[in-house]
């Protein structure tokens, strides 16, 4: 039976709630008048139920799904504004004993280079990255006992911290690894980790079971259950994702929809961020093998839906999607992107390993320079900030700020510091002449004249060579 609060994973994703919703959706696809009123309460910014919001995406009336893009623009705005956060990948080891069908990275696969980067080697990655400009980042590695234990993504973690080249420093390490325990998850917490991101793949518990045929990951209950053992080790800021294209989208949408409302019921506050991969070629993996692969149209409608049913979420997309799509994925609610990004182990200093040991094909190959200023040129202000981590923002202390609208007294000014260290960092002349013009275009629309006059303060000390660890 449905339950939200409960903490075993068949309950809180039920599937005859599931299966109900599909029904109700299907039925109402056409009923004009229920999805007006389903706009109606978007419009109050507070969210949709997992059955509006099917409900919604199901619609093909061309005036409803235009209202629903129009909202979710404005829901954007609203909360973001004109920025979009900058991170990008670091892959450590592509070992992996899992039998994942969908990943190159399965165990079975005889024809992918393995590779494991030593603590050196990380080094040289994250100078790399640093000289690109990057400040955040999203640690990736496979699953392996002994190759990749948690005391390795430990000492990594530390590793990355302690590196400070010329005016570069990672100021945050989000995490993307395998389902673990609650002791681990503390222990995470103690390194210093931003959000703790982990992608469900398929809600569908049997194919699931069918996509994951062994390894630790096979196990559908531990790993939908991961959230609440990562809330249980203090934890707070955590990331949920499902890959469309496994399974079909309207169960998976809905799933992941009764995700975060299970972890807003149960710890007070929901998923810090959605992401939304799709399907991508990768080595031995080949798109035409899952017949429930979207569309460009269909998965830029799912971002807009997702956007109306959850304000108050960071939502992400990655260079898997083209220019083109990320582009449209950001009118419609996107608010992080990657940029210069590399899905190898060690691509980042030897960028022919994306030919033997990538987990899935880029798509969008700009150099995060090409990115910013595709991101200026769109009026958006690309940010490297990662202040709320420093300053203890997180879980609903952070959440509490986005639904009162106060999150932007510090994100817009953070924003816009961040942007000019990059500018006079490591911004090529054009896009440091765009930069410059849109951080005086946002410091004059900042609504309070002492923000104003404390940002324009902290602005001229960054031209002058200060680097404030804080933001």
């Amino acid at each position: 039976m449905y339950n939200p609060r409960s903490t075993d994973a068949t309950e809180f994703i039920d599937h005859d709630e599931i299966l109900a919703t599909l029904d109700y959706a299907a039925s109402n696809r056409s009923n004009i008048p229920l999805m007006l009123s389903i706009l109606e309460k978007g419009a109050r910014m507070q969210g949709l139920t997992h059955r509006e919001a099917l409900t919604l995406l199901e619609c093909e009336d061309r005036d409803i799904i235009d209202a629903t893009a129009d909202l979710a623009r404005q829901i954007k705005q609203r909360f973001y504004g004109n920025r979009i956060v900058m991170f990008a990948p670091l892959y450590l080891s592509n070992y992996c004993v899992n039998g994942c069908v969908y990943c190159p990275y399965h165990s079975t696969n005889r024809v992918i280079a393995r590779r494991k980067l030593t603590q050196e080697e990380i080094r040289r990655e994250v100078i790399a990255l640093q000289d690109m400009g990057h400040k955040r980042l999203a640690l990736e590695a496979g699953e392996h006992p002994t190759m990749n234990p948690i005391e390795y993504i430990l000492e990594s973690i530390d590793t990355i911290y302690s590196i400070r080249h010329r005016n570069g420093v990672i100021r945050r390490v989000n995490v993307n690894i395998a389902a673990t325990t609650v002791e681990n998850y503390r222990k995470l917490r103690d390194a210093g980790i931003g959000t703790y991101i982990l992608f469900q793949e398929t809600y569908h518990k049997e194919n699931y079971e069918r996509l994951h045929p062994t390894g630790p990951k096979s196990d559908y209950r531990y790993h939908t259950e991961a959230m609440d053992r990562a809330m249980h080790g203090g934890i707070d800021d955590v990331g949920l994702g499902v890959l469309y294209g496994l399974n079909t989208y309207r169960y998976d949408f809905t799933g992941l929809l009764m995700h975060a409302r299970h972890l807003e019921e149960v710890y007070g506050v929901g998923p810090h961020t959605i992401s939304v991969p799709r399907i991508c070629p990768a080595d031995d993996i080949n798109t035409s093998d899952f017949p429930d692969a979207i569309s460009d149209d269909l998965f830029c409608r799912i971002i807009a839906v997702l956007r109306v049913a959850v304000p108050y979420t960071g939502m992400i997309v990655s260079t898997r999607e083209s220019a083109a799509v990320r582009a449209k994925a950001l009118e419609m609610g996107v608010s992080q992107i990657s940029g210069g990004s590399r899905t190898s182990v060690g691509g980042y200093t030897d960028t022919s390993r994306d030919d033997d040991s990538a987990q899935f094909d880029i798509s969008d190959r700009r150099t995060l320079d090409e990115v910013t200023s595709w991101l200026l040129d769109s009026g958006h202000i690309p940010s490297f900030c990662t202040a709320c981590y420093r300053e203890g923002r997180t879980g609903d202390r952070f959440m509490s700020l986005v639904k009162t609208g106060n999150i932007a007294r510090c994100c817009a000014p953070n924003a816009l510091f961040t942007l000019k260290e990059y500018l006079e960092d490591y911004a090529g002349a054009d896009v440091k002449r765009k930069g410059l013009a849109a951080i005086e275009r946002e410091l004059a629309a900042l609504p309070d004249e002492r923000i104003r006059e404390i940002t324009s303060r902290r602005l001229a000390e960054i031209s002058a060579g200060k680097r404030d660890f804080r933001f």
